[in-house]
């Protein structure tokens, strides 16, 4: 894993600090779980294998941010719906109430023979089980011109925190009449809804402050999550303001260039004033350094999201290559489940139930304008398959899609609790 010197000593320093003794020592006789990431899939898991092995297994949870800010509904807060304080989450109630070792540092590596995780502050911890839910990383080269030292410039705002700040001040400081531009990625990606619900946001808040501002969306795909439903709602409430680019007209054929704010599409070079650029995402680094993807993901074996490489590793979330679940923290919480519940059968000899899982993403557009899409799933042996799902329609009524978005501000609060305790 590569660090800058600030990263490395804004993480690192923190991590160090917490990696006492006590801290990394286990109960004698107890089995050890080690999880990776403190987000949706792993600090559910996390807090699902303490609470019910009841104390008979010893859970570390490796993350390295103290607060850890949610990727999902960090639209809103562009959209001025959310403070950013309000994504924000702590892990103190993961240590007082349900004894996680909490260590707030990198997981750097994997040594899968010795079973033991290294930490970028010095030393290891020792795993039976190991569960990896590390989010995503972006694909170096995919935005020709870009790269993350290109991200104060250019944010990608795909992972929860201060990018989403970055990205709404650059939004505000725009002149009038500016242009904002957004490089939206290649399937398969974090959240499939999720740029989409970022350009209604962004065009929610210049609606408000510059409403003679412009959108383009220079879009590698030819369709994407909610497209009816988005283009309805862009025509209602933004009329004029958006031009989605897809690869039809040249959407795919993209290059940016930072040092002097342009974006190039399909030879066509535009200055813009502010610009979200969202490159192709693969599983975070860790998994790829353990040995456990093919590609750009990790695949598992769905019923239990155990990696098809390594039967005592389980993968999570966005980093798992697991079928027809798409990439949200909704499926993350939900697989967490799953692998938790197989762990502690594993590990204390529990009953196991059969793997269910399923999703819901909501959108908004506007002001109690929200929309959704979600499915139940089953494991099967290829593959976590669908079995049923459903869709929110075109031209519904107002108090329907004011019903909906209320109904997503019930599912943050139910899964930050779900998360966190």
């Amino acid at each position: 894993m590569t660090f800058n010197r600030r990263t490395f000593i804004g993480t690192a320093a923190v991590g160090t600090a917490a990696l006492s003794a006590p801290l990394l020592a286990t109960a004698q006789g107890k089995p050890r779980v080690v999880v990776v990431g403190g987000g949706a899939g792993g600090a559910t898991a996390a807090r699902y294998i303490a609470k019910d092995s009841e104390g008979a297994i010893d859970v570390t949870l490796i993350e390295p941010s103290r607060a850890y800010y949610t990727c999902f509904f960090s639209n809103l807060y562009i959209g001025g719906f959310e403070e950013m304080s309000s994504l924000g989450h702590t892990y103190g109630k993961l240590a007082s109430e349900y004894g996680i070792n909490v260590v707030h540092d990198w997981a750097v590596d994997v040594d899968r023979d010795a079973k033991t995780v290294a930490l970028a502050g010095g030393g290891s911890v020792p795993y039976d089980r190991l569960i990896l839910s590390p989010g995503i990383d972006f694909v170096d080269g995919s935005v020709a011109g870009w790269d993350q030292s290109s991200q104060d410039v250019m944010p990608h705002a795909y992972k929860g925190g201060t990018q989403a700040e970055l990205l709404k001040a650059q939004v505000m400081a725009m002149p009038e009449g500016g242009t904002f531009a957004m490089v939206a990625p290649p399937n398969p990606y974090r959240c499939p809804p999720g740029p989409y619900e970022r350009i209604s946001m962004v065009a929610h808040l210049l609606k408000e402050v510059n409403p003679t501002a412009k959108i383009i969306v220079a879009d590698p795909k030819e369709k994407f999550s909610k497209m009816a439903l988005f283009q309805e709602g862009w025509n209602d409430h933004y009329a004029g303001m958006i031009d989605w680019i897809g690869s039809d007209f040249g959407g795919g054929n993209v290059e940016v260039r930072p040092d002097t704010m342009e974006v190039v599409i399909d030879g066509e070079a535009t200055k813009v004033d502010a610009a979200n650029v969202i490159p192709a995402m693969k599983a975070g680094l860790i998994v790829e350094r353990a040995g456990l993807t093919e590609g750009n993901w990790a695949p598992v074996v769905p019923a239990t999201m155990q990696s098809r490489m390594d039967e005592n590793i389980h993968i999570l979330g966005d980093a798992s290559s697991q079928g027809d679940m798409p990439k949200s923290g909704y499926s993350a919480n939900s697989q967490a489940k799953v692998a938790a519940m197989a762990v502690r059968g594993a590990l204390t000899d529990s009953r196991v139930f059969p793997a269910k899982f399923s999703n819901t993403c909501w959108s908004l557009i506007d002001t109690n304008d929200g929309v959704k899409v979600g499915a139940t799933y089953e494991a099967t042996d290829e593959k976590i398959a669908k079995v049923d799902g459903f869709i929110s329609e075109t031209g519904e009524s107002d108090e329907l899609r004011k019903a909906t978005y209320e109904e997503s501000l019930g599912w943050y609060a139910g899964i930050t609790s779900d998360m966190f305790g």
